[in-house]
C-alpha cells in the first residue's frame, strides 16, 4: 500500500503561513543549492494533493510546473468546480475517500503539500503516515497553525532529525504502530 506523507515547513511557533496567507518568511532560509532533501523526497511520489490557497500561492510565485510536471498526478483539493488542465485534477469530492482511493493504488507515494485544512482533515481520518516537518528559525505570533485543534491523538515514532546551517532544523517522524 503506498503511503501519504507530509512536507511542510513551519515557523518555530507552529505557523505555516503569516497572515492573508504569506509564505514570505520561508525566504529567510532560502540558501543556493540548498533545497533540504525535496527534490529526493519528490523522485518518491508520483500524486500530490495540494490545497488549492497552497496551489494558487505556488503557481503565482513559481509557476504550475512546479507540481504538474506531466509525470505526476496533481489533486488540487478545492469547493470550486474547474477544468482539469494536464494532469492536474480540481477536486470537489470526499477527501478521504480520494486518499484512501489512491493509497489502495498501486505507484509511487502520495505527498500532500497543505494547508492547514487539507491536512487537519487527513489527520481526523488517520491517513497521513509519514511527517517531515521543516522547523524555521522564526516566531510569526499569528497567522495559520499546522495543526488544529479537535483531531484525535496520535503516536509518532521519530526517524531522523536534521539541521542546517540556515538554522533549519528538520524532522522526520512515522506514525507509530497501533
Amino acid at each position: 500500500m503506498r503511503k501519504l506523507s507530509l512536507f511542510i515547513a513551519t515557523s518555530l511557533d507552529g505557523y505555516i503561513a503569516k497572515p492573508n496567507d504569506d509564505l514570505s518568511f520561508l525566504k529567510s532560509v532560502e540558501k543556493e543549492g540548498e533545497d533540504y532533501g525535496y527534490a529526493d523526497f519528490m523522485a518518491t511520489i508520483d500524486t500530490l494533493i495540494i490545497g488549492r490557497k497552497t496551489y494558487d500561492y505556488v503557481l503565482k510565485e513559481i509557476g504550475s510546473s512546479h507540481y504538474d510536471n506531466g509525470q505526476r498526478d496533481v489533486y488540487i483539493i478545492t469547493r470550486s468546480k474547474r477544468p482539469s488542465v494536464g494532469k492536474t485534477t480540481f477536486y470537489t469530492g470526499n477527501l478521504t475517500e480520494l486518499v484512501r482511493r489512491l493509497k489502495s493504488e498501486s505507484g509511487k507515494n502520495i505527498y500532500c503539500d497543505g494547508g492547514a485544512e487539507i491536512i487537519n482533515e487527513l489527520l481526523k481520518n488517520d491517513l497521513i503516515d509519514e511527517f517531515i516537518i521543516s522547523v524555521i528559525p522564526i516566531l510569526l505570533g499569528d497567522g495559520t497553525r499546522l495543526f488544529k485543534d479537535g483531531r484525535p491523538e496520535q503516536q509518532l515514532e521519530l526517524l531522523n532529525v536534521k539541521t542546517f546551517d540556515t538554522g533549519l532544523t528538520q524532522l522526520h517522524y512515522k506514525r507509530a504502530k497501533k
